[in-house]
């Protein structure tokens, strides 16, 4: 069986060690009732893990090469190797639109992306684990007042619970990334309904992160124009990265609010300085 050479253009890193594999496979045990959907496992060392598992397992990898290696190497998956682009793929098809555990060994270039898909279906992911780089899971289980807290922490915790699982090592991968990785787990929480226009809080949160340094009152200039009388509140002296998930929620609602009626909008309370709010 010829092994796949690992492809930088892809962001191929295979690990190689087989304790971790298992792992990172136990890290959806907490959904034992739900199929699994694993992106880009490359030659299988987290798959020959999650086949053991008694539920349904399909994988998605893009890469032809690895496609073929494990259509050999695991004949018992049949027609659940599917050779596709995982960020172009519709998820209501996968396992008849009933929700799945989503894993994997994710490619370092396109993990942001696989998140932000994730949260576009996240009623049907329940539960979403796997390896990334470090510096992202950190970025996006950081709390507020943190260095690392930024566009993804707030996105994600607004709808999933985080944990930090564990670190790994980067001498256990072909090739060797330069950094360290680490394992995560995403669990959805009871929130059905943020309380605010979703879209625009997205807009909102990403517009104040792309300028993380400014204060409020300069970094929502985009959203709302220079001469907006609700960025004199004393609010918009702060910096994105000291409000939490509740209160992006409560200044979304505030800007939507003063998109439609300015003078309105100046005679709101101040969003209160507690860190009450969803569940990170």
């Amino acid at each position: 069986m010829k092994l796949v050479k690992p492809k930088k253009f892809l962001g191929q890193h295979f690990l190689k060690d087989l304790k971790v594999a298992q792992d990172i496979a136990n890290t959806v045990d907490t959904f034992p009732e739900l199929p699994i959907l694993e992106v880009g496992p490359g030659m299988g060392v987290l798959t020959q893990f999650l086949v053991k598992k008694e539920r349904l397992v399909k994988v998605v990898e893009v890469d032809y090469e690895s496609v073929a290696y494990l259509r050999e190497a695991y004949p018992s998956l049949e027609d659940n190797i599917i050779e596709d682009d995982f960020l172009k793929m519709n998820l209501q098809r996968l396992f008849g639109g009933h929700p799945f555990a989503l894993t994997g060994n994710y490619p370092y270039n396109i993990s942001s992306q696989i998140f932000f898909k994730m949260l576009d279906n996240k009623d049907l992911i329940p539960c979403c684990t796997g390896m990334i780089q470090k510096e992202v899971a950190e970025r996006i289980a950081a709390g507020p007042g943190s260095k690392t807290y930024g566009i993804l922490s707030v996105l994600i915790q607004a709808w999933y619970r985080v944990e930090y699982l564990f670190t790994v090592s980067e001498h256990v991968f072909n090739p060797p990334p330069k950094v360290k990785s680490a394992v995560i787990r995403m669990t959805r929480n009871e929130v059905q309904d943020l309380g605010c226009d979703p879209k625009l809080f997205k807009q909102v949160v990403k517009t104040t992160f792309n300028q993380r340094r400014k204060t409020l009152r300069n970094s929502i200039k985009p959203i709302l124009g220079k001469d907006c009388p609700l960025t004199e509140d004393a609010l918009f002296n702060k910096r994105p990265e000291q409000l939490s998930v509740q209160e992006f929620i409560d200044l979304t609602n505030r800007v939507e609010q003063a998109l439609k009626s300015p003078i309105e909008a100046t005679s709101q309370k101040e969003i209160p300085n507690g860190e009450a709010g969803l569940s990170d």
